[in-house]
């Protein structure tokens, strides 16, 4: 333990009470942060990372949740008996909080201004020209570039980086002691990531902050953190600096959690299978209509000349920032939106293809998308979102065949085919991932789209879905088209690699290539802030 700490949470224990029963989500935990100390929470969803960071304000939601033991001493005073005008003088003050998703934290009616203004106005008393020149001088400091221009923009109006810039100016406008930061990278792609990180560490740097940083990715804490502490069902497992951590875990789920990185290599790459996909000079435009008439006066060109060509058993990584045209070209080759240049499916030329030209070979050309819990019905049983497909492709089947493939699909991916009959909602976030993969598969396509499938998971299920991904692709020769910003997960399954910026490809080949010797300054970047997490200054990759 530190001596001296700013912030001492000991022998700590959070209960929920809900239909009468009680459930214990953290148990006795211990630890300290030091003056100017980073430390990291580590742990998997439900680990009770969040719900130990929200202890510390007394955010938990009354009276559902109550404090069976444990106190938390903050600069020598017990928060857990602070009266609330006491713990109110605090919050925003002393300590701050900035979480995961900015988009869900910041008020979308209120401007950037008024925002950050409210917290100063609640806190300082400070209004008006004051007020708006200490907002200004945070952003500046934060890094938002020409911050007059951002005065009054609404959150929408800004980039996923941006925003999470806007929260943590909101989070030090007070200049805190100790700054909370629950999963703050998360949700953003990776080289923005690697700024906010560098923006974090310069800022605890230059006002003696201290910080706990709570997080699932545990390249963030080798690179940020001071000490670690592991946390797994309620529990802090082991503790300790990072460089002792890392290099010699004792427990047996920190070894787990080390050794969860998805691992593998590719298929390895064969020009003689026949090709599912090609595509040449794709390019999806969207017009930009000014004037009374509306007329068009300019395009977004959000997929601008991509030629690609994907074969049975192999998988194309697309990467690159959000905003480059990903998900844009998937949906185009999936003929989900309109686009030109020519598209090729299993030999068809479908880039012309109507809707209702389309329905034939729907089942043959499957997507799987980031977030299974948004994409799956919560009205409907498992069972019954495996099969919808079979019911609109495969109408011959009786519901006894039906239930049969359901049953088979659902063992594919490693699931109960007794399961079948519950929601979604029972299931965990991989073992959701894995329906909306038992879906895609029932209908045996021949082309996969897969659309940042592993993102919203834990490390430890992001490596069983990388390899039940490649596992399936062997089984049944499938192409894939991954799509993703995580370059880790596609260094472990694609043979070919584009990157893209701005809707155009900035360089492509074999992915061992592209990996091993970037040409393009921008792949270098990407490369940069995804192995190593240090920002590569590069022509317009600054915020």
């Amino acid at each position: 333990m530190t001596s001296n700490p700013l912030l001492s949470v000991r022998n700590l224990s959070v209960a929920f009470h809900q239909g009468g029963r009680e459930s214990l989500a953290v148990d006795r935990i211990s630890f300290d942060i030091g003056r100017g100390e980073i430390v990291a929470l580590v742990g998997e969803s439900g680990s009770g990372k969040s719900v130990s960071a929200a202890s510390i304000l007394k955010l938990l939601p009354y009276p559902s949740a109550s404090h069976p033991s444990g106190e938390i001493l903050f600069d020598g005073q017990n928060l857990m008996t602070a009266s609330e005008p006491e713990l109110r003088h605090v919050r925003g003050n002393d300590i701050t909080m900035i979480f995961q998703e900015p988009m869900t934290s910041l008020n979308p009616l209120h401007t950037i201004e008024r925002q950050i203004g409210e917290i100063l106005g609640l806190h300082q008393g400070m209004t008006g020209a004051a007020a708006r020149a200490r907002i200004l001088e945070l952003l500046h400091q934060v890094g938002i570039r020409e911050p007059e221009k951002r005065l009054n923009a609404f959150p929408h109006e800004l980039s996923g980086g941006q925003r999470q810039r806007v929260m943590i100016a909101m989070a030090l406008a007070n200049r805190p002691k100790l700054l909370v930061a629950d999963e703050p990278t998360t949700a953003l792609d990776v080289t923005v990531q690697a700024q906010i990180l560098e923006l974090l560490g310069r800022l605890k740097t230059e006002h003696g902050m201290s910080m706990l940083f709570i997080t699932h990715d545990l390249g963030i804490v080798r690179k940020f953190a001071d000490r670690v502490c592991v946390m797994t069902k309620g529990r802090i497992v082991e503790a300790g600096r990072v460089e002792d951590i890392f290099e010699n875990p004792q427990h047996d789920y920190t070894k787990k959690l080390l050794g969860s990185e998805p691992r593998g290599e590719p298929p390895v790459a064969d020009t003689t299978k026949p090709v599912v996909m090609q595509g040449e000079d794709i390019r999806v435009w969207f017009p930009i209509k000014a004037g009374f008439l509306r007329r068009t006066v300019d395009h977004v060109k959000a997929v601008d000349g991509v030629d690609l060509v994907l074969r049975a058993g192999q998988t194309l990584g697309v990467v690159g920032e959000s905003g480059s045209g990903k998900t844009t070209l998937g949906l185009a080759l999936a003929r989900l939106i309109s686009s030109r240049g020519r598209i090729s499916f299993i030999g068809k030329d479908i880039g012309s293809f109507s809707y209702s030209d389309m329905r034939p070979l729907r089942d043959k050309l499957q997507i799987v998308f980031q977030d299974p819990f948004g994409s799956l019905s919560p009205r409907m049983s498992i069972g019954e979102i495996i099969a919808e497909g079979l019911k609109v492709h495969e109408k011959r089947l009786s519901a006894e065949e039906r239930d049969a493939r359901v049953c088979w699909a659902l063992e594919e991916v490693g699931l109960d085919p007794a399961t079948r009959w519950r929601y979604p909602h029972e299931f965990s976030g991989g073992q959701r991932q894995r329906i909306a993969i038992a879906r895609a598969m029932v209908l045996k396509p021949r082309f996969v789209m897969l659309d940042e499938p592993t993102s919203a998971l834990d490390m430890t299920v992001q490596a069983q879905v990388v390899d039940l991904l490649r596992d399936l692709q062997a089984r049944h020769d499938l192409a894939y088209l991954f799509i993703s910003h995580d370059l880790k997960v596609v260094k472990a399954l694609a043979n070919d690699l584009i990157v893209m910026r701005a809707g155009k490809v900035v360089e492509q080949g074999p992915a061992a290539d592209v990996f091993a010797a970037p040409k393009a300054d921008y792949t270098k970047a990407l490369m940069a802030a995804a192995f190593s997490l240090e920002a590569v200054e590069t022509g317009g990759m600054r915020q």
